[in-house]
């Protein structure tokens, strides 16, 4: 459940940079918004792994394929949009 909830706060992250993209600079801006939301997604998902390991006690060999799910999944849809609209 609590991955599930970390997808769809990637996802809502990524639409809120790809409005912000959008009111800034039309399609050229939500190309980069894109591009922009990658490595913050990054970081945020490597929070969420380091939480996992350290405070709710799951073992890095656990979270890792949390943490690439919870990555992948909306930069896969971020590079698609990218490609897209650029």
């Amino acid at each position: 459940m609590h991955t599930l909830k970390v997808l769809l706060i990637g996802f809502a992250v990524l639409v809120v940079f790809l409005v912000a993209g959008r009111l800034a600079a039309s399609s050229r801006g939500m190309a980069i918004a894109s591009l922009i939301f990658i490595p913050i997604w990054f970081v945020a998902a490597g929070v969420n792994l380091y939480i996992g390991v350290n405070e709710a006690g799951y073992s890095f060999n656990e979270e890792l394929p949390v943490f690439l799910l919870s990555f992948l999944v909306p930069t896969l849809f971020a590079i698609t949009i990218y490609w897209k609209v650029r």
